[in-house]
């Protein structure tokens, strides 16, 4: 028989070469002979978190941590609950252990990513800084450095990070499109050769996602649009046809998102607090602006994209299924306690909201949960952001989402992505014609062509007093977590509009979809 540090070892060595059926057996066989052996929980979670089983990963940590204290299982319990949404229990795991006691730079920099994705990219960079001071070799170091850094502002710093991972990694394609996603491209300053050496590399279908979208980018600032069109067609047709996906499964959201929540009235039954704007809509739609606008107000903070909200209903509403949004979950939330929902949802945004009396939700698809939040939050205000339909689905056809989330599924085809806007826009044209209270459909156009008179209105319906700082976003230096992370904090500006009509015959199918829609664009 082994001892338990001959399988130990054998465990590591396992998990290390991705054989995860041998390293659970052994941690297995490690816990039958010492059933409070602390490493061995640990191990079974790491290998949980790799096939995907969040859950079971944060209750083997909580085991591991019953047996002993160790800066690395709090690392960990930080990312799984920072995969989770739950930014209050990931924020708590990194105030467990101090900057100054951490020495292993993956743990650092396993911290490091998991406060960015609560959006804490400040504090993110010293963890960073800290791991590239302890090990200057590593390339996924620098890129996330590199990616809290875009985030805050620091493009330069940014631009070095990811060209240093490059160095180290040249086929380090997140890092390729990170870089060239960050802009200033020119004739005399661009990427282009060396992506296109990459793009004729035997190489995967996300990486070719990756290399093609950064090359779309270059091609557009050369004025090259339908070079650019052709480069994202096929990679994301490709990527298409590695998935499942059908328009039928989004439309039946928007239809159960309806049917169950269209009788709210405004008749109090939630939790009474006016502290939460919600702001929402269609990726690229100009949520960010209005993000932005909102929380230059002094009374007004941002905590970015919360999943808070999907995540209490998911827990209320006790459903089996893996995904936080689905037809179950919707059906099982109308029976739930909206007060205990509401109270829920704020006390989960508690450790991420500032001192400010107002707190801002920006998560785009809480348009799915409008009739909930109404009833869970009263006094709530949502704001729900529409924009020209040909440039909201020009500016989704040509982002890169987060390519393992279901729920930008639609992104990969141009005419799925119109069908997903039709539902969308009934969805607004509903709410806005139940003149419901505390509801306000925004359009993005006026928004930015008319800007005093409209900020002015928005800030009568926050019920937030007139300060004129919200004219200038420019000025607004928080952190930015989103693909708008460059334009806002540019001046509010009106170059945007029409952005679609570049792409010429290539919309011409997605003009015909919406004429028969009867969508005006």
């Amino acid at each position: 028989m082994n001892t338990i540090s001959q399988l130990h070892h054998l465990a590591q060595q396992a998990i290390n070469h991705r054989d995860y059926v041998k390293g659970h057996r052994y941690c297995l066989e490690i816990i039958q002979q010492d059933p409070k052996h602390a490493d061995s929980y640990f191990l079974l979670a790491m290998i949980n978190v790799e096939v995907g089983q969040i859950n079971k990963a944060v209750q083997l940590i909580h085991k591991a941590l019953e047996h002993g204290q160790n800066s690395e299982y709090y690392a960990y319990l930080c990312k799984c609950y920072a995969l989770q949404g739950k930014m209050t229990e990931a924020l708590d795991c990194v105030n467990k252990v101090s900057l100054e006691q951490l020495n292993k730079p993956l743990t650092l920099d396993t911290l490091g990513v998991a406060l960015s994705r609560v959006g804490d990219h400040q504090r993110a960079l010293e963890y960073f800084k800290k791991a590239l001071n302890l090990d200057a070799s590593h390339p996924t170091f620098y890129y996330n450095y590199g990616v809290s850094s875009k985030f805050a502002g620091l493009f330069e710093q940014a631009r070095i990070a990811f060209e240093q991972a490059i160095k180290l990694k040249p086929d380090y394609y997140q890092a390729h499109f990170a870089l060239s996603d960050l802009g200033q491209i020119s004739k005399d300053n661009n990427h282009i050769e060396r992506l296109e050496e990459l793009a004729i590399q035997p190489i995967s279908t996300d990486a070719a996602l990756h290399i093609g979208h950064a090359l779309a980018k270059e091609y557009e600032a050369l004025g090259q649009y339908k070079l650019a069109f052709n480069k994202l067609k096929t990679v994301k047709s490709t990527k298409l046809s590695t998935i499942q996906y059908q328009c039928s499964q989004d439309a039946a959201l928007f239809s159960a998102s309806l049917k169950l929540f269209a009788n709210v009235t405004s008749q109090v039954s939630g939790y009474e607090d006016n502290a939460p704007i919600f702001v929402m809509g269609m990726p690229r739609s100009g949520t960010t602006l209005v993000e932005r606008i909102l929380s230059n107000h002094s009374d007004v903070d941002s905590c970015g994209e919360l999943q808070d909200f999907g995540v209490a209903v998911k827990e209320l509403s006790q459903t089996s299924s893996s995904k936080v949004l689905d037809l179950a979950t919707l059906a099982a939330a109308k029976k739930l306690d909206m007060k205990t929902l509401g109270q829920r949802y704020l006390q989960t945004t508690a450790a991420v909201r500032g001192k400010a009396g107002r707190f801002i939700d920006k998560l785009p698809f809480n348009f799915f949960y409008i009739g909930l939040i109404k009833q869970a939050l009263p006094n709530a205000k949502i704001i729900l952001v529409q924009r020209n339909p040909m440039d909201t689905c020009i500016g989704n056809f040509r982002q890169l989402f987060s390519i393992n989330s279901p729920y930008y599924a639609y992104a990969y085809d141009l005419l799925n992505i119109g069908r997903f806007y039709a539902e969308f826009y009934r969805l607004g044209q509903y709410w806005q014609a139940k003149q419901t209270d505390n509801f306000l459909l925004l359009n993005y156009e006026h928004l930015v062509q008319h800007p005093q008179s409209q900020i002015q209105q928005l800030l009568q319906f926050c019920e937030l007093d007139w300060q004129a700082q919200c004219m200038h976003v420019e000025t607004n230096k928080a952190p930015v977590s989103t693909a708008s992370k460059v334009q806002v904090r540019e001046p509010i500006n009106t170059s945007s509009i029409g952005r679609w009509r570049k792409y010429g015959d290539a919309t011409l199918a997605l003009q015909q979809f919406f004429d028969e829609q009867n969508i005006p664009y």
